[in-house]
Order: C-alpha cells, then sequence, then structure tokens
C-alpha cells in the first residue's frame, strides 16, 4: 500500500457516515493494546472553538518543550492535516504504514467509520512517537464521540450553540447534556459558560461526577488590550499577551487554554516568556486567515474562515462589520446541505455587494441551485450559482480588483478546496 492507496482505503471507510457511540473504537483499541493509555490526554468538545483552543494548546506546550500531539477535525486540504506532534504533522510514510496495519488487523473485526479509523491511527501514532501528551478534539457531540474512549487529565468544552441538531438535539440544554458527557469523574473542567441554557447542565454534570469546574468569567477572565488580551488567571494574577489569531472569539478561546494549562502547571510548567512565545506561534488555517496573493496581474485579498453554523456566522458577520477595509465584498459560499444558514447568514449578506454560491463536493454539500429560492428578493439579483469551486473562484476574480475582498465561508471543505487552488497559484 502506498499513499495515495492508504488514502483511498480511509475514503472507503464512509467519509459522510455518522456512527455514534463507543463500542467499536473501545474494543478495537483494546485489542490494540490501549495505546491511548500511554500518555497524558486533554479533551475538548463544544460547539466552535475546540480548533483554535487545541492548536494554541499545542503551541503553548510545544514552547515549553513538551512533546505534543494535537488530533482535530475536519481536514482543510490534506488528512494529514488531522495529526500532528508539535508543529509537524504526520508523515506520508507514517500514516501509510499505520493504515497498512489497520487493513490487516481490522480483517475479521468490526468495521470502523472512517472517523473512528482516524481516532485510533492518532492514538496509536501518539503511542508510537512517544508523545507526553496528546490534545483531543471531539468530532461531534461528546457523550458518543469516538474520542471519548480516553480518561484525560482535564476536559475543556468551549462554546456551546445549535449544530448538528439531528444527533445532539433542537435545543442548547440538549446539546450541552452530549458535550458534557466528556466530563469524567474527579477529572478538572474548563468551561466557556458564555451560553447560559448550558450553564446549569455543565455545572450538574460536574457536581455529579465530583469534577472541580473552573469557569470562564467567574474563575478566569480576559479583556481585549493592545491587539491581544489581558488574562486574569485562576490564581489572580493578571498578564497582558499578544495574540497572533484573529476575531474577537479567540480572547475566550486563548484564556480556555491558558486556564487548561494552570490546572495541569504541576505535570507541564510554562514560564510567562514561555507562554508569551506559544501564542506568537499560534497557527490555525481557515480561521479568519487573511491572503494576500499576487495571481496573473491581480493582487488578492482573500479571507477564509470556516463559519457554517449560525454562531460562527453571527463572528464572521461581526468581524467583517468592524475589521478588513474594502471597497466591495465578494462572497463565496457553500454549505452543508443539512446545515440551515438562518438569520445570522441575512446579517452576513446585509455586508455583502456578490455572492457566489458553489459546492465543495456533491455528497452533502447542498445544491447552489436550491439554495437561491431561500435567500431574501433583494438579494438574488447579485448571486451567482457557479460550479465547480475553481470556476467560482474565478469568476469571482473577474469582479475584483485591489481593493475588494473575497471572503469564502460555509464550509471548511468549500475553504479547503480554495486555499489549496490558491496556494498551488500563488507557488
Amino acid at each position: 500500500m502506498n499513499y495515495p492507496e492508504a488514502c483511498a482505503w480511509l475514503d472507503h471507510h464512509q467519509f459522510f457516515t455518522i456512527k455514534l457511540g463507543l463500542e467499536t473504537t473501545a474494543t478495537l483499541l483494546r485489542q490494540l493494546g490501549n495505546p491511548q493509555n500511554q500518555f497524558t490526554t486533554i479533551h475538548i468538545a463544544g460547539t466552535n472553538g475546540k480548533g483554535s483552543v487545541g492548536a494554541t494548546l499545542l503551541a503553548l506546550l510545544n514552547s515549553g518543550g513538551y512533546r505534543a500531539g494535537f488530533y482535530s477535525s475536519p481536514h482543510l486540504s490534506s488528512v494529514r492535516e488531522r495529526f500532528r506532534i508539535g508543529t509537524d504533522l504526520i508523515s506520508e510514510d507514517a500514516f501509510t504504514a499505520l493504515m497498512s496495519r489497520l487493513d490487516t488487523f481490522l480483517h475479521g473485526r468490526p468495521h470502523p467509520t472512517y472517523f473512528e479509523l482516524t481516532t485510533i491511527l492518532a492514538l496509536l501514532w501518539f503511542a508510537q512517537q512517544q508523545v507526553e501528551v496528546a490534545i483531543l478534539e471531539t468530532g461531534m457531540g461528546g457523550r458518543l464521540d469516538a474520542t471519548n474512549v480516553v480518561m484525560p487529565a482535564i476536559s475543556i468544552i468551549t462554546d456551546i450553540s445549535r449544530d448538528h441538531e439531528r444527533y445532539l438535539g433542537n435545543t442548547i440544554a440538549a446539546i450541552a447534556g452530549e458535550k458534557a458527557g466528556i466530563i469524567k469523574p474527579g477529572v478538572p473542567v474548563v468551561f466557556s459558560g458564555r451560553e447560559m441554557d448550558a450553564l446549569p447542565v455543565i455545572t450538574k454534570r460536574c457536581h455529579e461526577q465530583n469534577s472541580p469546574l473552573a469557569l470562564w468569567g467567574r474563575d478566569f477572565d480576559a479583556l481585549a488590550e493592545n491587539r491581544g488580551l489581558r488574562y486574569t488567571a485562576l490564581d489572580g494574577r493578571s498578564h497582558h499577551y499578544a495574540l497572533r489569531l484573529e476575531g474577537d472569539h479567540q480572547i475566550v478561546n486563548t484564556s480556555l487554554a491558558l486556564a487548561a494549562l494552570e490546572v495541569l502547571r504541576g505535570q507541564f510548567p510554562l514560564s510567562f516568556d514561555q507562554i508569551r512565545c506559544g501564542l506568537a506561534q499560534v497557527r490555525w488555517p481557515g480561521r479568519l486567515e487573511l491572503l494576500r496573493l499576487s495571481v496573473g496581474d491581480k493582487q488578492l485579498q482573500v479571507l477564509l474562515d470556516g463559519a457554517h453554523n449560525q454562531a460562527g456566522v453571527a463572528q464572521l458577520y461581526r468581524s467583517l462589520s468592524s475589521g478588513y477595509p474594502r471597497r466591495r465584498l465578494i462572497l463565496i459560499w457553500g454549505n452543508m446541505a443539512d446545515k440551515t444558514m438562518g438569520t445570522a447568514f441575512e446579517d452576513l449578506l446585509s455586508l455583502v455587494d456578490l455572492l457566489i454560491l458553489t459546492r465543495a463536493e456533491s455528497e452533502r454539500s447542498a445544491d447552489p441551485q436550491a439554495l437561491l429560492p431561500l435567500l431574501p428578493r433583494s438579494v438574488r439579483a447579485r448571486v451567482h450559482c457557479v460550479e465547480p469551486v475553481g470556476t467560482a473562484l474565478d469568476t469571482a476574480r473577474q469582479f475584483v480588483d485591489d481593493q475588494d475582498l473575497i471572503c469564502v465561508a460555509g464550509s471548511l471543505y468549500l475553504v479547503g478546496a480554495i486555499r489549496q487552488l490558491l496556494v498551488e497559484e500563488a507557488g
């Protein structure tokens, strides 16, 4: 099996199948020797911000000299992005070797989904590479997520809002109950707590599990200050840190990471300088990522953001309302068919001069022509439905000049596809 064959073998395992439950993952890991027990784990759940918190933790631990792994999803351009240690992605050779091992191992055993397989691969690779700590991001929910087979040193729950309602419930309280499923007996919890309907659910679960709760805004806090944040720690001390990630929501996400490492300072102590240097190294592509590129005879400004649910789109609207100077805004949008655009999308459209609807792939993406009737009548005259993604990008470029801004959002798959095209063209 070579690397393309390994990718194809993985893709064959129900890429877009959602199967909630721990039995298959737990059984297979047990037969593989429970590699997840060979290192310390930080477990992250939530609706928005999981990746940013994980990327921040990784940079901070790396700055402190610790061998840290990070398992995230989804990826933008390459499946290897889901598996990283420090600043390095898993190599093609290591990925292929582990996939070959799993191909042989699975004969006659329970048939895992794509996400279950990538979770198992991550845990095997981290154990093989002897990481000291692994940061695991849930794929969906928490209680029945494949990553919930671990016993973490700390659980982090980011902002909770509506998403995946078909699987997690149609109320904030129900969704919070699924996220609360990562809380284990006696294991400390750090929670953003900004959604009031979620707070009593998480608090109750912590009480039932005898898990100490550190709550943003009560036990630790952060405010925007001088292109960064002023963080008030669990011990009451206050420090200013510069931030690399864009968006006011990163104030909360960064403080969650800082609070978690404060709880774990007995295992992973960090100095002020290590924290400062770590925050300067955080990278999380495709989330309010501004690219300035020379393509042909044009200078392009392209803002890539993975906003794909109402909370994410509302944050994108706020960011575009307060920043990113431009003459006109061209939005390339493509969402999954199971997502509703909601009122947050209508707010976003109020900033848009031209809307280009497209889709990144055929299986789950919404048909652009089907989205058109759902838009306000006042918007439809400035909408183009264009496929495939490359043609949508070309269409946007026909309308822009150096003072305009192209924004790509609606799906991380769409963001990843367009980012790959731009990077390849820019050389």
